[in-house]
């Protein structure tokens, strides 16, 4: 027998809705707890859990980002948790504790998240308290139907629509565009591939220079920080119709792809230069949404070349701000897209006032970089903004 204590932040019990019926089906409760990450125990029994876990595998490597993304504190919302079978569990509300009895080691213990129980305990070290936290469902009384839980909460899910285009060479424009580029291999195009960048993130970053179905300041690419998965989806019904012919604007696209991507690393390097119009100060890092590396941490790293950088910005400030440079992008005569002049030159120009444009805009919205990335009219002016520098050549 094992007892178990979890410091909880919250801690709840989910009536069973059999508990009250004149004929009892299961005697079966559930708990949900949130806990700290660095309060998780060590031992939590795991025979019970039918998985093998592959820490190596894209899946946990997504697992390993959330948990110690330092962009966001919602690894508790965007991760499922851990689910856990218990002989007993109680609670103490004075000090915020609950004590789980694990007696039988073939029915309780971890049923389900054992990536992520594992993976939390190699990076307890490396958060602090208050940083991350986890959902834990307990489940007491459901030792006559243990396998069958096991089974159904183990499902795996369906095969995602990029592991299904990757397998029909859909992605092969993209691949052949980037193949001398160093972050090639980086890229993971279907589940369980190795890698540390989505190919939905290349497939929204890359929808955002679409000048086919973005041609002018009021048809904005807004859904590639909205929504990567229909990003995904409008790639492959596109793929379908026009395949790798000039018809598809991502064919079109394949000569500046390389670009796009230098593009994105060269804003991601220097938001804080242009916020500040190349002082040296640290008010950048006060903006709500902006993580500051802490002292005596290794730098954080730009998404494509891994240049060091000190701070990192959401996708709420960088999708609208890239999203507006497509305005230097023409067809030209051989039907490939081209750019009306070099957009580095371009962004180093007017980025700070691209920056500024955003972070007011976050401001007037609440401080909120979530909105700021929705908001139609920021992405509008910040396309004008470039409009006019076109103007001025």
């Amino acid at each position: 027998m094992k007892v178990l204590n979890f410091k909880t932040k919250s801690f709840r019990k989910v009536p069973n809705p059999f508990y009250n019926s004149d004929n009892l089906i299961n005697n079966s409760e559930m708990y949900i707890m949130i806990c700290d990450v660095k309060d998780i125990p060590k031992d939590i029994p795991m025979e019970t859990n039918p998985r093998e876990q592959k820490l190596n595998t894209a899946v946990a490597k997504k697992i390993r980002a959330s948990l110690s993304n330092e962009r966001s504190n919602n690894f508790y919302l965007l991760n499922r948790g851990l689910t856990i079978s218990a002989k007993s569990i109680k609670y103490d509300n004075k000090n915020d504790l609950a004590t789980i009895e694990f007696e039988d080691y073939d029915v309780h213990g971890d049923i389900d998240g054992g990536h992520t129980y594992k993976i939390i305990l190699e990076e307890q070290e490396n958060l602090d308290y208050g940083e991350q936290f986890v959902k834990i469902e307990v489940l007491t009384g459901v030792e006559d139907i243990f396998q069958e839980l096991a089974a159904a909460r183990n499902t795996s899910v369906q095969v995602q629509d990029k592991s299904i285009a990757e397998l029909e060479n859909r992605f092969d424009i993209i691949k052949k565009s980037i193949e001398n580029e160093p972050y090639l291999n980086n890229i993971y195009f279907k589940e369980n591939e190795n890698g540390d960048i989505d190919v939905a993130d290349i497939i929204a970053i890359l929808n955002l220079f679409n000048v086919d179905k973005y041609p002018n300041k009021n048809e904005n690419p807004i859904i590639s920080y909205t929504g990567k998965g229909q990003c995904i989806k409008n790639y492959i019904n596109t793929h379908k119709e026009y395949g790798d012919t000039l018809k598809n604007p991502y064919a079109k696209m394949s000569h500046i792809i390389p670009d796009i991507f230098k593009l994105y690393d060269h804003l991601e390097k220097n938001m804080r230069k242009f916020y500040s119009n190349g002082v040296s100060n640290r008010k950048y890092g006060l903006i709500t949404g902006i993580t500051t590396r802490k002292d005596g941490k290794e730098a954080f790293k730009t998404k494509f070349y891994r240049e060091n950088i000190d701070y990192l910005s959401p996708n709420g400030f960088i999708y609208p701000i890239l999203g507006a440079l497509r305005a230097l992008v023409k067809e030209n005569k051989s039907g490939y897209y081209e750019w009306k002049k070099n957009p580095i030159e371009v962004m180093d120009k007017i980025g700070p006032e691209l920056v500024s444009n955003t972070i007011n805009m976050s401001r007037e919205l609440g401080n909120n970089p979530n909105a700021t990335g929705k908001n139609k009219t920021l992405w509008m002016n910040l396309y004008m903004i470039v409009c006019m520098e076109l103007v001025e050549i």
